[in-house]
């Protein structure tokens, strides 16, 4: 069969070939599949709690976290997923993702990042894409029980690009079997640039609306409050309200430390990630233009298309990103 995958790294698992499901062709269409058109999977099978996982940096958050598990022990890893900007535990490729892992034995973990989801308004900082102590903080919040056969953890977009640099930074991370990130912005100002262009207008405005309300409840009552009305972009958003929330001098300061490309040859872990070549969000030169050692921890895999986050192939109602990461998390047993 011809493999339309390009594969740069160490691959270390068979992927199938990525074929666009009609009518979803193309970057855009692949990537608002699950807007237009979305049913919810039904998760009421699995047994359900949430959890409550304190941060140590003396502010009092909590990432709010909810836990599906099968009814019977498989003997599987934890999958840990984290969601991208705007996102939480109900973001639809999340719940798909959590429907394909626990229907392959593993309990699932979905993760929401600070004031996202249903901590909106109960924390009192707000996430970006370098919170990788938030991660970690987490992974030690959790019961020994529950990372008694590993954690393999997935990070899509945003959250993508905080699990690498996490990964990288390699502390806390004993647990920790592998991880998968999904259209990651591994360069940030790339990102940014990318979705300030006149084509993704409708795409930055719809993000900055949910940013800025959000946000609000952060911001409330602090001089950075009279900001929002003027933001008009995403690096408007990072500059005057993330870099300053996070201690950052700038939204390029902000980029410059947070993003993980500079740091991937620090990851010792194995890890698959994923992009895709008509991703309209992020640029696929981040990781194509990218030397990558045959011999390293990590494995690349481009598709041909997908959009962002999206993979709707025509051989399967599974998103091919969720059946690859599947492959892979079994590659490592």
């Amino acid at each position: 069969m011809n493999n339309n995958i390009l594969r740069l790294g160490r691959m270390t698992c068979e992927l199938p070939p990525f074929y666009a499901r009609f009518p979803w062709v193309g970057g855009d269409l692949q990537t608002l599949r699950n807007t237009l058109h979305f049913t919810p999977p039904d998760l009421s099978s699995y047994n359900m709690r949430s959890l409550r996982l304190a941060l140590r940096d003396g502010s009092g958050d909590e990432l709010i976290a909810t836990l599906n598990q099968p009814s019977e022990d498989h003997k599987k890893p934890l999958v840990v997923l984290i969601h991208g900007l705007t996102g939480s535990e109900t973001s639809r490729n999340i719940l798909a993702s959590t429907a394909y892992h626990l229907s392959r034995g593993h309990p699932v973990l979905r993760l929401n990042l600070r004031n996202a989801g249903p901590s909106v308004g109960k924390c009192r900082h707000f996430y970006h894409a370098g919170r990788s102590q938030d991660l970690r903080d987490a992974l030690a919040a959790l019961s020994g029980e529950l990372l008694i056969r590993g954690a393999f953890l997935v990070g899509v977009s945003l959250g993508g690009n905080m699990l690498l640099k996490g990964l990288s930074e390699r502390d806390g991370l004993d647990h920790v079997i592998g991880a998968a990130t999904v259209c990651a912005p591994i360069e940030l100002k790339a990102a940014q640039r990318r979705i300030m262009a006149r084509r993704n207008f409708v795409y930055q405005r719809h993000l900055l609306g949910f940013l800025v309300r959000d946000s609000r409840c952060i911001v409330q009552g602090t001089p950075l409050e009279s900001r929002l009305p003027a933001l008009r972009s995403i690096y408007d958003f990072d500059d005057q309200i993330v870099a300053p929330l996070g201690g950052f001098t700038s939204a390029d300061d902000y980029y410059a430390h947070c993003s993980a490309a500079p740091r991937l040859g620090a990851i010792a872990k194995p890890a698959l990630l994923i992009a895709a070549a008509n991703d309209p969000w992020i640029p696929v030169t981040s990781y194509t233009s990218r030397e990558w050692p045959q011999n390293g921890p990590l494995s690349v895999a481009v598709t041909p298309g997908g959009g962002h986050v999206g993979f709707h192939a025509k051989d399967s109602a599974v998103p091919w990103h969720d059946r690859a990461i599947g492959a892979y998390i079994d590659s490592l047993r």
